[in-house]
Order: structure tokens, then sequence, then C-alpha cells
């Protein structure tokens, strides 16, 4: 028996979840499925799988197995796509992790179309503002905002980010506009807390240089829907993305102020673990997500420049 029809029998069987799916996936009977698992049990000697009626568990030695049965197959998949001439097909789970309020606008509304690109792959979103540990989660790709912090991950940058100071007319009409950064000590400026990038806070040019100034306030969230939130209610002054506020700002409801001091825009990156090979269906995403990012007027304005 063919043992790489085992290997691949046996990552169908777990992915899918039972034999009888593998054997439909495949379009043979079920019984042809166990015996390729059979016959790989008794080659390796080892048991890979517990089967019930009702389930499929793996084996310690079975969870080891399937992690690089999965690597094989994948560059195995990768290298007959790079010189096929029916072009490049992608299949498998990817597990993709962005924050939470950019991940609901700009990563979620995007799944349903790489999927109809690639229906032979799956997608899992985690979206949370918590700076999640790729490796250790078991994550394939994250997307961030700022800047890399973490040397073992590959960083591809996605297009740039850029962030403005905002309040509502009526807390301006109130408390005054600041005209410089130090000003904002006299403000209500709304934080994100202990959290990512602006836990060193906010980002200015100042003599030609940006630098992080520290701001404080009455109120603070992790999740930056909040904040807009608060900004528009009239109750402080929010350091918040463009592809957050732009909406707003044209419709009035905030305005933004300290636009001389803005620092240089930083980058939407993709990150993955450093890895010799990285399995076509994360490099097909992060293409995908590249492509969409940079088409002329999706950010509302001609696309931004990774």
């Amino acid at each position: 028996m063919d043992r790489f029809k085992q290997i691949e029998t046996f990552v169908a069987v777990v992915t899918r979840g039972s034999l009888s799916a593998a054997a439909q996936a495949e379009g043979v009977a079920p019984a042809v499925i166990g015996r390729r698992i059979d016959a790989l049990e008794a080659r390796l000697g080892v048991k890979l799988l517990v089967r019930t009626t009702r389930r499929i568990t793996l084996t310690f030695e079975g969870s080891a197995f399937l992690e690089d049965c999965q690597r094989i197959l994948n560059d195995f998949h990768n290298a007959e796509a790079s010189v096929s001439l029916g072009g490049v097909k992608a299949s498998g789970h990817v597990r993709v992790t962005a924050p939470a309020g950019f991940g609901r606008r700009h990563v979620a509304p995007l799944v349903p179309a790489f999927l109809a690109r690639n229906p032979e792959v799956s997608i899992s979103l985690d979206l949370t503002d918590r700076l999640t540990d790729i490796v250790n989660e078991g994550f394939d790709l994250a997307i961030r905002i700022g800047q890399l912090e973490d040397s073992s991950l590959v960083s591809v940058a996605l297009a740039a980010n850029h962030r403005v100071v905002v309040a509502s007319p009526d807390y301006l009409r109130r408390r005054g506009t600041p005209r410089t950064p130090a000003e904002l000590a006299g403000h209500e400026c709304l934080t994100f807390g202990t959290y990512g990038n602006q836990a060193r806070g906010w980002l200015f040019a100042i003599d030609g240089r940006p630098q992080a100034l520290r701001v404080a306030g009455t109120m603070e969230c992790n999740d930056g829907a909040v904040l807009l939130d608060w900004a528009l209610a009239g109750m402080g002054l929010a350091w918040r993305s463009m592809w957050e506020v732009r909406d707003d700002l044209q419709a009035g409801r905030l305005v933004t102020v300290l636009d001389e001091f803005a620092a240089p825009a930083n980058a939407i990156c993709a990150l993955f673990p450093q890895r010799r090979h990285l399995p076509l269906r994360v490099r097909m995403l992060i293409d995908f997500l590249k492509e969409t990012y940079g088409a002329q007027g999706y950010w509302g304005e001609a696309p931004p420049a990774p």
C-alpha cells in the first residue's frame, strides 16, 4: 500500500473527524479508510487513533505524528503548485488572530471572499485586543498594528496606519482645543490602559522626531470601540486610527486636533512564526489581504502604502 496515501488518509480522518467523513470526501467505503489506518499503525508499530462509534481521538504519538504529516503534505502540495500549469491550489486550516476592532471591520468581512477563491481552506478567526503569543497559542497568522517587537516572528506590511487625536465638537467647545501635545496634560485623555503600543503613550512628531507622550485621564479601557464611543459622547480626547474614525470625521461627529504634530504612519502587518516553508494557504491569505487593502478606494481614498 502506498505510504503517502496512508499519510493522506490519516490526516483526512483527523481533520474531518471520522472515517466515514474522510471516506465520503474521497468517494470510497469507510472500510477502505479503516484498512489504510490499520496498515499505517501496523507499519509504525504504534497506535495513532483511538476509534469508537462516536468519535476519533488522537493518541500522544498520533498528535506528534500528525504535525509532521501535515507539514509533509503542505510541502508536497506547495511543490506541486509551484510547477503546476493548472494554478495554485491551497488547502487546510488557518488560525488567525487580529485586534478586535480592526478584525471586525477589515478582516472578518474578507474571509468569505477568500474562502470562495479557496474552497479547500478553512479559517478560525480570533479577535482580541490582548497581545497573543502566536507560537505557543498555535496561531498561523496574526494581524497587528504597530512595530514588531518579537524577533522570532516574520513581518509582512499590508498597509499603512495613520493615527489622529480626535474629540467631539462639544468637548472642544467646553474644554478648548489643545494647540501642542504638552497641553494634553490639561485635558481628559481616553487611554487604552496598559495594553499594546499605547501603553508607552501617544506618539507625536516633536522637534522633527517621533516621541511618545504619556497622557492621562479618569477613563481608560482595553476596547478601542469603547474609547471611540466615549469620544463621540464628548467625554475626552482619543488617539485613534483613521480606518476607525474616518466616517465620524466626514460626518462632523469628531474633529482632529494636533494634526501638525502627527507622527509618521506605522504599519498594519501580518506576522507569522519563522519557518523554512510558509504553508501555501497562509501565504495566499497574506497576499489576498495585501491585494485587498491596496485596492484603489478600499480605505475611502487612495490606498495607503505599506
